[in-house]
């Protein structure tokens, strides 16, 4: 099971330990742009226009 970077910070109390994982994960990531639009980034900013 996964956790998603905006939860690190619910299962990792220290956000100095949370950072550091997910500095981890994402180290040496490749961005791969497949020029379609991302549903979950549509629904995240769907959800903060809302708010």
């Amino acid at each position: 099971m996964s956790v998603p970077p905006r939860r690190m910070g619910h299962t990792f109390t220290d956000p100095r330990l949370a950072a550091a994982i997910v500095d981890r994960l994402t180290f040496r990531g490749h961005v791969i742009n497949t020029g379609a639009q991302s549903c979950r980034l549509k629904s995240t900013q769907d959800q903060a226009r809302s708010a």
